[in-house]
């Protein structure tokens, strides 16, 4: 394995006036809260579906060495940034459960996070969930990480720490499965075809970030759940001889953000993999939390159920209610930190 571990410049910048919220954040908690550093390394991995490739890895830690470490990843839209830093004070995606004084505050756990293989779109390959793991396994080893506290995941990154337990379980003290599964339900792979299917047809068209604006339109309806729009979205208007829907403008919105941080290449290899997942359950001999929402459609309750009787070791299992869906997790700060906190109670800094 050839590794190179070295600081990298701070990423997904953001105009200055946006940065305002994180800034006060920071502020009121004191800008050396926490310590924050990135890195990345260049490693060669046996990918399951397309052999042994050299790839490069970024990744970020937030807290100090001696504190008790903890994976944390998303969904395939995430990367390694989770939370503002007075280093990186730009938005992370987790800032609801990452940051002092949260669930997983950095002044009591060492949380690691880095951006998915795949994820720059320079891997135009076949991406399993295992690869992933493996990947994360190779990161701690350099980081000189023997063991984790926890691995806590989110949609695809349930299902990556899913494999991470059966895969490289002695490594691993408990695991936080949140809207993942161990498989991919075909009513979700479903849609997930017929997104990559917008994607190939905007190709065609020689407008492939127009097809991937549409996938991501498409992928919202998956996330979010029937009775949120009914709450946010009025009736159908006219409006310059044609007919235009409530919700056209925001999931306009939700598509042209999207296409502005995401390569093609990286959507349909993400999207793929996440079909991909097979994982048996029997595996696993370690204490999980499963958290599966009731409204969740891509993610259904049943699957939670599933995984649940076939797991072999501790297990907890919490329904949610939310009008977010799939979403949940990155909405429902109150219910998903109080999961956190419960699952994590042990998990806290060793006594100096």
């Amino acid at each position: 394995m050839s590794l190179a571990n070295a600081a990298t410049p701070a990423e997904f910048a953001a105009p200055r006036d946006a940065l305002a919220p994180a800034a006060a954040a920071l502020a009121a908690s004191g800008p050396a809260a926490f310590r924050a550093r990135r890195g990345e390394l260049e490693l060669e991995l046996a990918l399951r579906h397309a052999g042994r490739r050299t790839l490069r890895l970024r990744y970020e830690i937030l807290g100090e060495a001696r504190l008790p470490a903890i994976f944390v990843a998303g969904g395939i839209s995430a990367h390694r940034h989770l939370a503002a830093s007075a280093a990186f004070p730009e938005p992370g995606w987790w800032p609801q459960q990452v940051g002092a004084g949260r669930a997983l505050d950095p002044r009591r756990h060492r949380l690691i996070a880095f951006d998915w293989l795949g994820a720059d779109g320079a891997l135009d390959a076949p991406l399993d969930p295992a690869d992933q793991a493996d990947a994360i396994a190779a990161l701690l080893d350099v980081l000189g990480v023997a063991g984790l506290d926890a691995f806590v995941g989110c949609s695809y990154g349930a299902m990556v720490g899913l494999q991470f337990a059966a895969r490289h379980g002695r490594r691993l003290r408990q695991l936080v499965a949140i809207s993942g599964a161990h498989r991919a339900h075909p009513y979700a792979s479903a849609w997930r075809a017929l997104q990559r299917r917008a994607v190939a047809l905007g190709a065609l068209q020689c407008d492939e970030t127009h097809g991937l604006a549409l996938a991501r339109q498409l992928a919202i309806l998956s996330y979010r759940t029937p009775e949120e729009f009914a709450e946010r979205f009025g009736a159908a208007r006219v409006s310059d001889g044609r007919v235009r829907v409530g919700a056209e403008d925001y999931l306009d919105h939700c598509g042209a953000r999207y296409v502005e941080r995401t390569s093609p290449t990286a959507y349909l290899r993400l999207s793929e993999s996440i079909d991909l997942q097979d994982v048996d359950p029997g595996a696993i001999r370690l204490p999980v939390t499963v958290v599966t929402v009731a409204e969740d459609r891509l993610v259904p309750p049943s699957e939670a159920y599933d995984l649940v009787e076939r797991l072999r070791g501790e297990t907890r299992l919490r329904v949610l209610r939310s009008l977010y869906g799939h979403d949940a997790f990155l909405k429902e700060e109150q219910a998903i930190a109080a999961v956190l906190g419960e699952a994590l109670d042990d998990c806290t800094e060793a006594a100096a």
